[in-house]
């Protein structure tokens, strides 16, 4: 497995994965448009040819917003997500960003234990955030500096 850089390549096949996670998927012309956002960072989890998992952030003054973070089901509890989040971090600290914050629907108890795992806290809820169904969003952080 290499994590790289997302490239326009891969867009057809993060577009694919994000419709099978998530009800309200981003287009795939969105998705090629982060190509060109210099606040962006999109990050290819590759087993080949194969994406295997993605996470994308914006960047401002700073802190960073991880938009999505997905993983293919047949490449789940391999260590995937968590090493895509750990190169978003350690690409992002590279640079004058200090922390992470990203919204989790509150009945996903999987994602909320790995980025508990990772160092995350609850910094905040955001009410009626989703959609599709209708769910809250907990607000989790990590920081790394100050």
């Amino acid at each position: 497995m290499e994590i790289v850089a997302m490239a326009a390549a891969h867009v057809p096949q993060v577009a694919a994965l994000e419709t099978q996670c998530f009800s309200a998927p981003w287009s795939q012309a969105s998705l090629a448009s982060e190509l060109d956002n210099p606040l962006a960072l999109w990050l290819v989890a590759m087993d080949g040819g194969q994406v295997a998992g993605y996470v994308g952030a914006q960047s401002v003054l700073g802190e960073a917003d991880m938009m999505n973070l997905a993983v293919a089901q047949a490449y789940r509890r391999q260590g995937i997500g968590q090493a895509l989040v750990k190169e978003l971090v350690k690409r992002l600290s590279a640079g004058d960003v200090h922390c992470l914050s990203l919204e989790v629907r509150s009945s996903n108890q999987a994602a909320q234990a790995l980025y508990a795992k990772l160092g995350f806290f609850q910094a905040g809820r955001r009410p009626g955030y989703y959609r599709h169904p209708t769910e809250d969003a907990l607000i989790l952080r990590l920081e790394w500096r100050s």
